[in-house]
């Protein structure tokens, strides 16, 4: 017996339902130990340093395992059997998919490019091989809730990273779904990711829309992977990665493109595809243009740009908005501060509704962001912005593996906040706030007031009176544990 959320209304083939009686749930914590293992063998045996390449190859594996490769049979065969198979395999796979997405022969050239050391120890291959296919079994679940295999890679594979290489920030998958059910998204919405990395927001948003439908076998699933999922993503590595992510869900037919969205053909591809609902979590740094980013998504999706270009021409008057502009609501996590000045000219054609501040401790880049929510196509004309904040979202640090939701703590909270947003009220923390979009764009944190006890005043005459005498206040302390404490 299932729960009802998992099972369709609508009458579906026979396989279906001989599915609903299969007990194969996801374990995220085997996954986390496979990888660990892979990313081990890659990086000492393999000799692979560059984080992106140790993800694509795997990804490349698993992909060739999904689509029936077989790798088992292929042990004990040396490296260049090994190596061959996947590309082999992959090319084989991607046939059916290349007539709607020419675009995911990249990832073939991406894999065909990657360097590294052919190990000594034919035992590598096979540990590799194993655990590829451990990986594939754990994911191949009709429970699968969008669990993101290439953040569950990022986070392992990211311990061997050179502090000088700059990797992109993965968007925690607690939130994606957050932001999927904060925009009130369905099976129904095209949904838009023009910064999609490794396609964390399509993952996510393919798996509640499958299970809105009953699940990856019902007839509807076809038409969700086909048509509701779009993504955009610059980088030609990193792109390669989402090909390789949505292939694993046995999803070849999304429609990623490999262009760069400040640009007027990424506009232009967006405009025709009718999206009704983004989600995005832009790079912020300044040299990746995150404010022009922005507003090319709130232009096209909307296609006020378009209006504006018409109404110019053609001089026409106030009913041209209502009938040539849409209004699309859009979700961008953005840096609380660092763009807060350039945002302000989206307001003249976009409307700011909401602005929700995420925990400080959610990435481990010194920035602090908010989810900022968009109705693009509609000017702000000084309506006020409701703002809140999420200080704590009850995930733990756990070691090497990024922070988790050990106690089950998300869920509830999650509840909680949805529930604020849509009062406009919260009621337990007292956090919300309307802002007036003349003075502020993002969260005020309230100020602490100063104060100042005797104890400071007293500890800062001792530490001036120590360096005036030259005492070294560390070994004095040192001192003080070792003569009070230990003897």
């Amino acid at each position: 017996r299932r729960s009802s959320d998992l099972t369709t209304k609508t009458l579906q083939h026979k396989q279906y339902y001989i599915n609903l009686f299969k007990n194969n749930d996801i374990d995220k914590n085997e996954i986390y130990s496979l990888t660990k293992e892979i990313n081990d063998l890659l990086h000492f045996r393999f000799g692979m340093k560059n984080l992106y390449h140790r993800m694509i190859f795997t990804a490349c594996a698993l992909v060739v395992e999904r689509f029936g490769g077989n790798l088992e049979k292929i042990k004990d065969n040396g490296f260049n059997v090994f190596r061959n198979k996947i590309y082999d395999t992959l090319s084989k796979s991607l046939e059916s998919h290349r007539q709607q997405n020419l675009k995911i022969e990249v990832l073939l050239e991406v894999y065909s490019e990657i360097k590294m050391n052919i190990p000594e120890n034919q035992n590598y291959i096979n540990s590799f091989i194993d655990n590829v296919i451990e990986i594939s079994n754990s994911i191949n679940s009709d429970n699968w809730n969008g669990e993101d295999v290439m953040g569950i890679f990022f986070n392992e594979f990211n311990r061997y990273k050179k502090k000088s290489e700059n990797g992109q920030i993965f968007t925690p998958e607690h939130i994606t779904s957050f932001m999927y059910d904060l925009l009130e998204v369905n099976h129904n919405d095209k949904v838009l990711d023009a910064t999609c990395g490794s396609g964390g927001f399509l993952v996510k948003a393919m798996a509640k829309m499958l299970k809105e439908v009953g699940g990856v076998n019902t007839n509807e699933a076809e038409d969700i992977k086909k048509n509701k999922l779009y993504g955009i993503e610059f980088d030609r590595e990193i792109f390669a990665l989402a090909c390789a992510n949505m292939l694993i869900h046995k999803d070849g037919k999304s429609n990623l493109e490999q262009l760069d969205t400040r640009e007027d053909n990424a506009w232009d591809w967006i405009n025709s595809k009718e999206i009704t609902k983004v989600l995005m979590n832009p790079p912020y740094e300044r040299g990746y243009g995150c404010k022009k980013i922005v507003e090319n998504v709130l232009d096209s999706v909307s296609g006020i740009k378009k209006y504006i270009e018409k109404k110019e021409n053609e001089k026409k008057g106030k009913n041209y908005l209502i009938e040539y502009v849409k209004n699309i609501k859009c979700a961008f996590i953005l840096p609380d501060k660092k763009i807060e000045k350039e945002m302000k000219s989206l307001l003249k054609h976009h409307t700011l509704e909401m602005i929700i501040k995420l925990p400080e401790k959610l990435f481990d880049v010194g920035v602090t962001t908010s989810i900022f929510v968009f109705e693009a196509g509609k000017p702000q004309n000084n309506k006020e912005i409701f703002a809140c904040y999420i200080e704590d979202d009850g995930l733990e640090r756990v070691k090497n593996q990024g922070r988790h939701d050990i106690k089950n703590k998300w869920n509830d909270i999650a509840k909680y906040w949805l529930n604020v947003i849509k009062k406009k009220k919260d009621e337990k923390y007292n956090t919300h706030q309307w802002l007036n979009p003349e003075e502020h764009l993002s969260y005020q944190v309230p100020k602490t007031e100063f104060e100042l006890y005797e104890e400071d005043f007293i500890k800062t005459i001792f530490n001036y009176t120590m360096f005036e005498n030259n005492i070294d206040t560390k070994e004095l302390k040192e001192k003080y544990i070792e003569d009070n404490l230990y003897k």
